[in-house]
């Protein structure tokens, strides 16, 4: 059981040459931690984000929101989009989050936004003995597609039914994963769910997938 408390928060990667900032909260007791994984152009003070990760403390367990970029790196638009080094921030944020008293021995989820979520496929992929559950929101799954076979978390992806070629690119992830996993589409929604009522059905939709995964 893990009893952190919220705080901002320094994650030293790459050797410990670079500082991403974040925020941990985990609420007492809480059995798991969710670390996120935005998309390009996003960062941790997404608003988006930070309403998913405020309905998954609701149902007691711990959120990481993390800048996988410095502020100059996110300057150069390619670094966005540099899938293989979004993974290895994540998965150093990951080990960071694994050496820390009272966080060390929860269950550990990823939560991924667009390029994020090929990035936590990637992350949960290369930690698959110590991943337990994974949630893609409208996710550039496709840029994940070599290593879906080695993903062992039960994943979700939530796309909007209007995100058509997103959509698509999520029901052929599906098949190739050989584990647990459900596609829930939004009806009528795009890819950035900002119709009244759609935030909050990919909010309470991954929470319960987070929330079964964890208990």
């Amino acid at each position: 059981m893990t009893r952190e408390t919220s705080s901002h928060v320094t994650i030293p990667v790459d050797d410990a040459t670079v500082p991403l900032e974040g925020a941990l909260e985990v609420p007492p007791d809480a059995p798991g931690v969710v670390v996120f994984a935005h998309g390009s152009g996003s960062s941790r003070k997404s608003p988006r984000n930070n309403y998913v990760a405020e309905v998954i403390r609701d149902r007691g367990l711990g959120t990481l929101l993390f800048d996988l970029l410095t502020e100059p790196e996110d300057r150069h638009r390619e670094n966005r989009f540099d899938i293989p080094l979004l993974t290895d921030r994540l998965v150093a944020a990951t080990e960071w989050l694994r050496a820390r008293d009272g966080t060390k021995d929860a269950s550990l989820g990823y939560f991924g936004s667009s390029t994020g979520a090929a990035a936590a496929l990637r992350a949960a992929a290369r930690r698959r003995d110590d991943t337990d559950v994974v949630v893609s929101r409208g996710g550039r799954v496709d840029m994940a597609s070599d290593v879906l076979a080695d993903v062992r978390a039960p994943t979700l992806f939530i796309v909007g039914g209007a995100d058509t070629q997103v959509l698509e690119y999520n029901r052929e992830a599906r098949t190739r994963l050989p584990c647990e996993s459900e596609l829930h589409v939004v009806d009528g929604a795009g890819h950035l769910f900002e119709a009244e009522g759609e935030l909050e059905e990919v909010a309470a939709t991954a929470a319960d997938w987070f929330a079964d995964a964890m208990a």
